[in-house]
């Protein structure tokens, strides 16, 4: 891939990224409905209390090293637009990315590395793409031709890389989550080649060939069934492309919803109930459609300004892309782990993305963040797991956690800050008889004037930090 492609390439994703995240911004939470089934709020609960999370884009687009999915949808936006080749005709661009699986084949895919990688790192719960909005199915189904096991990599015993995923992740203890679109691109069901596609809904419209829709549903319908009967427990179905919902969903206060042409109800509920007989207590997440469906909201590339009180995630990438691109602009440890804290003090988790590539590996330096944020995670994850967030929560370079009568203070210092000898952590009084400790060490540190005082002989014991947590009880 040469320079100015790459360049071309990364501006679509982060004007993507920019807009998507707009776009999940304006969902109106206070009208979301807590789930009454008891064994989902359990599993509700737990999913709470892990905080931090894998979710990794990965499919035959990461061997062209371009956007998951939208350089197939016509639409006059800078992440769809086309390069390469065959940009110039749609058909020919289109028959070009189908037959990507004709040569796809990842042998160094080995997710046992991935989930002891993730582990190391603290989080507990991975989302991976069985099937993104081109079609491609990542699992072994039954439903199309148009999947991995129909590439080259079909030989390999870990051909069917959905099963071998949850499984190696499951291993490690971690919740494991499908994430799946709901719109297909590649059946004819959805885009019709009778009518060309005109934008990223459906060719047709489904009032018109209630048949034609009928069969798409009943396609949906049967590939999520696999997911949730052959590929051992699952603990979250997170649903993806929000257009693709009842007619009577749509918000027309929020821009991108105002352009939704037709009703695509896919009959949630009958899913969900199916889902559920398979794996009882299931997480659903129907993504921006608000409703009993959607059991925790998704921000997408950004951190609400505020405390929830609602289950959220934040679902963000490590570097400026869903998907693999051979040079990847990976942010700091010190960014990841402020991102952390801010999404952890304001009630949320952090679903953390990182993309495979076409060889089935991660870039190196992916591992690398990993193993650092592990560093920290493993002195100071105590204000990270199971904790409630505290009010202020967050203010100025303090963001607060509590688990019991216990509270957590994380200072977010600034790149190359030195911890000074005196804080005193804003919108929190402390109590001059507080007992302080700062996570990972026992000597006790002293209140004065409701600042925490840190000796000069602590000081240099410290060291650097992404950010320093203070136990306060």
């Amino acid at each position: 891939m040469n320079f100015k492609l790459t360049v071309f390439l990364l501006a679509g994703l982060l004007i993507k990224s920019s807009l998507y995240a707009q776009q999940h911004a304006e969902q109106d939470h206070s009208k979301y409905i807590a789930p009454t089934d008891p064994l989902v709020q359990q599993k509700l609960s737990k999913w709470q209390d892990v905080k931090f999370g894998l979710l990794m884009h990965w499919g035959t687009y990461s061997q062209w090293g371009i956007v998951e999915s939208w350089s197939l949808c016509p639409e006059d936006e800078g992440w769809c637009e086309r390069r390469g080749p065959h940009a110039h005709d749609y058909n020919e661009y289109k028959k070009a990315y189908e037959a990507i699986p004709q040569t796809f084949n990842p042998v160094r895919f080995n997710p046992e590395r991935w989930a002891q990688a993730a582990k190391n790192a603290g989080m507990k719960y991975v989302v991976f793409t069985t099937k993104h909005h081109d079609g491609f199915a990542m699992f072994d189904s039954k439903y199309t031709d148009y999947k991995i096991t129909n590439t080259p990599f079909k030989s390999n015993p870990k051909s069917n890389v959905t099963k071998e995923v949850l499984s190696a992740f499951r291993n490690q203890g971690f919740m494991t989550g499908t994430y799946f679109s709901k719109p297909d691109w590649n059946t004819d069901s959805y885009w019709w080649p009778y009518f060309p596609p005109k934008d990223r809904n459906v060719s047709y419209d489904p009032k018109k060939r209630p048949e034609m829709w009928q069969k798409f549903k009943d396609f949906t319908y049967n590939q999520i069934e696999e997911l949730m009967s052959d590929y051992g427990s699952v603990d979250i179905l997170w649903l993806d492309g929000g257009w693709v919902r009842p007619f009577n969903t749509i918000d027309p206060n929020i821009s991108w919803q105002k352009s939704i042409p037709y009703d695509q109800d896919i009959d949630m509920p009958k899913i969900a109930k199916m889902a559920r007989s398979h794996q009882p207590g299931l997480l659903v997440v129907d993504r921006t459609v608000t409703g009993e469906f959607e059991n925790y909201v998704t921000p997408e590339q950004s951190i609400p300004d505020h405390y929830m009180s609602i289950p959220w995630e934040s679902c963000m990438t490590m570097g400026d892309s869903w998907s693999y691109i051979p040079k990847e602009n990976f942010k700091s440890t010190q960014k990841l782990v402020h991102t952390l804290v801010d999404i952890v003090a304001k009630g949320g988790n952090l679903l953390l993305n990182i993309a495979p590539g076409p060889d089935g590996e991660w870039h190196e330096e992916a591992y690398g963040r990993l193993e650092e944020m592990g560093k920290w995670m493993h002195v100071n994850g105590i204000g990270i797991y199971e904790t409630k967030p505290l009010a202020p929560y967050r203010q100025g370079k303090w963001a607060y956690t509590k688990k019991g009568n216990t509270t957590y203070a994380f200072y977010l210092a600034e790149s190359g800050e030195k911890i000074p000898a005196s804080l005193k952590p804003e919108g929190l009084t402390l109590a001059p008889n507080a007992k302080i400790t700062l996570a990972g060490k026992k000597k006790m540190l002293k209140v004065k004037d409701g600042s925490i005082q840190i000796a000069s002989k602590e000081l240099a014991e410290i060291g650097g930090q992404p950010a320093y947590l203070f136990v306060i009880n």
